[in-house]
């Protein structure tokens, strides 16, 4: 058997280390705590795409407060630049025609304790978790995904070189999904709890690389004669949950199902898949901010005023007094930027003005970026993303836009309303979860151009009557979107797949 590849003796300190998230008060640590790993391609301290990333630097963190989390995650080369020194805590063999790993840790500032998975082949890389930067994915994604939940199943197998060893597996979409069928392959009762972010990435792979990775025959993992690896993971995980109640209920019907609700019907008939809404971390506070311009809090309109001046000023958009209506999103269709695009001309005409910031799909930012060039003055966009600039539009918009073809939860209408946007949202998915119509934002029912103008009609007559705008922006302000909530859920899940009882 090959031995693992060469580990680092060190990674050379952070030039720029990713923001870590408002730490969660931690109580004293009880006599013993649960054991979790969870496992990502994504943590917004170092890698992020999207909202994977946000939660997977907030929910462990959450959790760490009656829960002993680790994050596994693959050694991209971003992450790597920024860590800081790697210390080398295991191994993983080559096996199945996975090629062997080695298992560093990282701790973070506030405690928060990251096991890298180090194989430079596979991860050490320009571009993002899963292609090149400009949408090509990567060819090899079968084998550094498959490596990723083959390294998760070996610790949780104690196989790993490591004395620590979970309660439980806790997976974050298809790239981890393969690990709770590695782990009934092999015969290994620790439960897994899957969390389906997105049903629509699925992590399908041409038939004939079962083999090539030494997969039994599974029929669990057969999607219309090709590979699935989220398929896989909804049939052997022992509990399904998805980022909110009203996805959970949608993806087990055909319209939303992507092909796999017959399956997810069962799970749910079982009791086995739950929705639990996605919380924010503590650092969005409007009253101590870094990013913003002005800080405030419920009531203090004129100083949140002061964001918005900033926003204008950062986007070269002239200084006015109608509403400012702002698109935080990657650039893809699922987002319903070209229904944006559509109506935009609406918005200017009527007086408003756009702020875009995002990046993805390369049609729709030369059509953002043409609209800008069209409506100078009254529509800016960024092409690319900065969280700080994301953060000073939350706060200084008067509506978020957010007309997403499907929205399995969404953070970007939490953020906003934290911050006293209200969100102008397309009912779907976790939107309806989070947004009360009339009261902290719009929602509509169609993702259609007809129906987005009806809504944009309510925003401007909503922002024409002072008191009504602000008290939506007070009932906004006024919600608790922290974790404490789904926190509880997730513990309490917890607690039904690995009940812990008194040390041997």
């Amino acid at each position: 058997m090959a031995p693992p590849p060469q580990f680092p003796s060190t990674v050379k300190p952070a030039t720029a280390r990713g923001r870590v998230p408002a730490a969660v008060p931690r109580p004293a640590a009880p006599r013993r705590q649960r054991r979790v790993l969870f496992v990502t391609t994504e943590i917004a301290d170092f890698v992020k795409t999207g909202g994977l990333g946000d939660v997977s630097a907030t929910l462990p963190r959450a959790l760490r407060a009656t829960q002993d989390v680790r994050v596994l995650i693959p050694g991209y080369r971003s992450l790597l630049a920024q860590c800081g020194p790697v210390r080398k805590v295991g191994w993983t063999h080559g096996r199945d025609g996975l090629p062997a790993c080695n298992l560093g840790e990282v701790t973070r500032e506030d405690g928060l304790k990251i096991l890298v998975l180090m194989h430079p082949a596979l991860y050490e890389r320009e571009g993002t978790p899963y292609d090149t930067g400009s949408g090509q994915q990567w060819s090899d994604n079968a084998v550094r995904f498959a490596t990723l939940s083959s390294a998760a199943a070996d610790i949780a197998g104690g196989q790993a070189g490591m004395r620590w060893r979970p309660h439980l597996v806790h997976l974050n979409d298809w790239p981890c999904a393969l690990t709770a069928a590695l782990l009934k392959w092999r015969n290994n009762p620790v439960p897994t709890v899957l969390t389906i972010h997105n049903l629509a990435y699925q992590g399908l792979f041409p038939h004939a690389l079962r083999e090539r990775m030494g997969m039994p025959p599974d029929p669990a993992l057969e999607f219309h004669g090709r590979l699935s690896f989220l398929r896989g993971g909804l049939a052997h995980a022992d509990y399904l949950t998805t980022v909110s109640p009203h996805y959970a209920a949608q993806i087990t019907a055909p319209a939303d199902g992507c092909g796999l609700d017959a399956l997810l019907r069962t799970r749910a008939a079982q009791g086995r898949l739950l929705g639990i809404v996605n919380g924010i971390d503590a650092s969005w506070n409007s009253r101590t901010d870094p990013a913003l311009a002005a800080h405030f809090a419920i009531d203090q309109w004129e100083r949140r005023a002061g964001n918005a001046a900033a926003v204008r000023e950062e986007f070269a958009l002239q200084s006015g007094s109608g509403p400012l209506f702002s698109l935080v999103a990657r650039l893809v269709h699922q987002k319903g930027v070209d229904l944006v695009c559509e109506t935009a001309h609406q918005i200017v005409a009527a007086g408003g003005q756009i702020a875009i910031i995002g990046r993805g799909q390369t049609y729709l930012e030369r059509r953002v970026s043409e609209l800008a060039r069209r409506f100078r003055g009254q529509v800016s966009a960024k092409i690319g993303f900065a969280e700080d600039v994301a953060r000073r539009m939350f706060a200084g918009s008067d509506f978020l836009l957010m007309p997403s073809r499907f929205e399995p939860c969404g953070l970007s209408q939490l953020y906003a309303q934290t911050y006293g946007a209200l969100p102008i949202a397309h009912a779907t998915g976790g939107l309806v979860d989070t947004v009360d119509d009339g009261v902290t934002g719009l929602l509509f029912d169609q993702a259609t151009v007809p129906s987005l103008r009806q809504a944009l009609q309510r925003a401007f007559r909503v922002h024409g009557e002072p008191r009504l705008l602000n008290a939506m922006r007070r009932a906004a302000m006024a919600q608790d979107h922290g974790w404490a909530g789904p926190c509880a859920r997730y513990v309490a899940l917890y607690e039904r797949m690995a009940p812990l009882r008194a040390e041997a």
